[in-house]
Order: structure tokens, then C-alpha cells, then sequence
């Protein structure tokens, strides 16, 4: 039961990008056509579960043993750097069409946030491998799920005559400013799940 709270609360009332912020710059990038945010929603789950095991393994058996956690950041980063060097090389030469749709942003999964929060999050919170690992993929799907979404409306946008001044990034922002907004609604149904669940 413990898993489906951590996977709806991190979908939904705490969606990475839309309540945590995290991640805002691939989300307002790469969220003009629903095809390239779900390429990149997929490539962000991918290495974002890929880099909380090897992150989690490296901190409890490596850091944390030789009493290293001050280097946390950095060997987190450099860890997140190394797995997206080694997806860009197999988008390339499975999908070329999706690494070139998603062009500068995919390098800048590396400085995705959202990766380095989860990453630092799961050991912040103590979870262990598993409750890392199912909240880390609920975090990505919610950050997908986000992003196509966000595409969507975007897409609908553009085909909408709009005031001048309102055209590009101002209704983007309006736009996740509702989006976000309308996640709020979420808010309390993590309540309602512990007390369903009795985990409360």
C-alpha cells in the first residue's frame, strides 16, 4: 500500500515540475509538439529511475562508508552526466528522428534538475532501494504526464488567434500557471489515501 501512496502523492499532488518546480527548463522547452515531450518524458524516466539506483547504491556503499557524504553533489552530478552521455548514444543510433527533435535538451538532461533532486530526495527522505526506486519512476511519470499534457494545450494554442503581446513564452507561462493550478486540486487525496489505507 506504501507503494501506491508514494506513486499517486508523486504523480499528482506533488508532481515534480507542477508543485516542486523542478525541472521548468526541458518542461517549457520541449513542450511545443506532444510527440518530442513524450520522447523526452520517456528519455527523463529512463535515466532518472537508471540514475537513483546507481546514486542510492553509490551513496550508501561508497559515501556514506568512507565517510564521504560531503561529496554527494558532485558525485551525484558526475554519476547523471555519465548515464545521459550513454542515452544520447543510443537514441542516436536507435531513433535519430527523437535525438534530433529533441536537439540541445537532451544534453540538458544533465542539468536537469528534477534528476538531481530525486537522486538527493530518495536519500533525504530514507527510503530505501524499492521506495527509491517506485518513487523515482512516479516522479518521472508525473513529470511526463506534465509535459505532455502542457504540449497539448500548447499545441491547441497555436491554433488559436491570440493578442500579439500574449504570443510564445507569455501564454506558455499563463498556461502552466493553470496547469499547476488545476494539479492543486490534487492536494489532500495523499491525506485520504493514508486514512484509507490505515497507514495513518
Amino acid at each position: 500500500m506504501e507503494y501506491i501512496l508514494i506513486f499517486i502523492t508523486a504523480i499528482f499532488v506533488n508532481n515534480v515540475v507542477l508543485a516542486q518546480f523542478l525541472g521548468i527548463c526541458p518542461f517549457l522547452g520541449v513542450s511545443k509538439k506532444v510527440s518530442t515531450a513524450a520522447g523526452m518524458g520517456a528519455a527523463v524516466t529512463f535515466v532518472l529511475t537508471l540514475a537513483t539506483i546507481v546514486t542510492y547504491i553509490v551513496q550508501k556503499f561508497v559515501l556514506d562508508a568512507n565517510g564521504l557524504g560531503y561529496l554527494q553533489t558532485i558525485a551525484f552530478i558526475l554519476i547523471i552526466a555519465a548515464l545521459v552521455q550513454m542515452v544520447e548514444i543510443i537514441l542516436k543510433k536507435v531513433s535519430p528522428s527523437l535525438y534530433q527533435a529533441l536537439g540541445v535538451f537532451l544534453p540538458l538532461i544533465t542539468t536537469n534538475c528534477c534528476i538531481l533532486g530525486v537522486a538527493i530526495l530518495v536519500i533525504q527522505k530514507d527510503y530505501d532501494l524499492l521506495h527509491g526506486i517506485v518513487y523515482a519512476i512516479s516522479t518521472a511519470i508525473g513529470f511526463a504526464l506534465a509535459m505532455i499534457v502542457f504540449a497539448g494545450l500548447r499545441e491547441q494554442l497555436s491554433l488559436v488567434k491570440l493578442p500579439k503581446a500574449m504570443n510564445g513564452m507569455p501564454i506558455a507561462l499563463v498556461t502552466a500557471g493553470l496547469l499547476a493550478m488545476a494539479f492543486m486540486g490534487f492536494s489532500g487525496v495523499d491525506g485520504g489515501l493514508k486514512i484509507l489505507f490505515g497507514l495513518e
